[in-house]
């Protein structure tokens, strides 16, 4: 395998861990580590971190090395404000342009949040909502907008979340936010999705932040 398919392939792993919570904020990530466990070499381990260093997932610790960035108050308040607007933009293309297998997919994401919430699988239900707002900005079909998305998408609330992985109330609220944006979209009722995708990110904030 080329050198540049084993880079992409350690970024696109310790990515999805970064944000699905299962590498949390400060946890260093060592080279060496990380090479053996995904078999590729060092080189290309550390193209995937400088990758992830340029989108603000790691940053190097004070005596070297690479570390999975924490978010000050002020980050959580300025990517809220990015991720708003590109989704909505997203938002309101993708209800022109969706179809109804797509609708279906939205519905099947919903549905594997909640199931893996109630059983505690709380790395895979970040990984539903992740994957929830990207399929939402994928429909939008807009290379550049998804370029874009996929380069500032931090997720605001599973650092803290996964901290205490007890707040059952804010996933079953998640779970309420997504079905009824989807509700909204299903019905051609892009205001509605738009205000129902403000709340949500809002109130994630919002959340993060009471716990700061």
């Amino acid at each position: 395998m080329k050198q540049d398919s084993l880079s992409k392939k350690a970024y696109t792993e310790i990515r999805r861990q970064i944000l699905s919570n299962q590498l949390q904020a400060k946890s260093r990530i060592k080279e060496d580590t990380w090479a053996t466990k995904l078999g590729v070499s060092r080189m290309a381990v550390r193209e995937a971190l400088n990758r992830l260093l340029g989108e603000r997932l790691v940053s190097f610790g004070e005596k070297g090395g690479y570390f999975v960035t924490t978010l000050s108050a002020e980050d959580i308040h300025t990517i809220r404000e990015l991720r708003e607007i590109l989704e909505v933009g997203a938002i309101r293309l993708a209800v022109k342009k969706m179809t109804k297998p797509q609708v279906e997919k939205l519905e099947k994401i919903c549905n594997d949040f909640t199931a893996m919430a109630k059983e505690g699988y709380f790395s895979g239900a970040c990984e539903a909502d992740i994957k929830f707002h990207e399929s939402i900005v994928e429909f939008a079909c807009n290379d550049k907008l998804m370029q874009l998305y996929q380069s500032s998408h931090i997720p605001l609330f599973h650092q803290q979340l996964g901290k205490t992985q007890t707040l059952m109330s804010d996933y079953e609220q998640t779970d309420v936010e997504h079905r009824q944006i989807v509700k909204a979209l299903k019905a051609k009722k892009s205001a509605l999705a738009e205000e129902w995708l403000i709340k949500h990110f809002a109130r994630g904030e919002t959340a993060m932040l009471d716990m700061e």
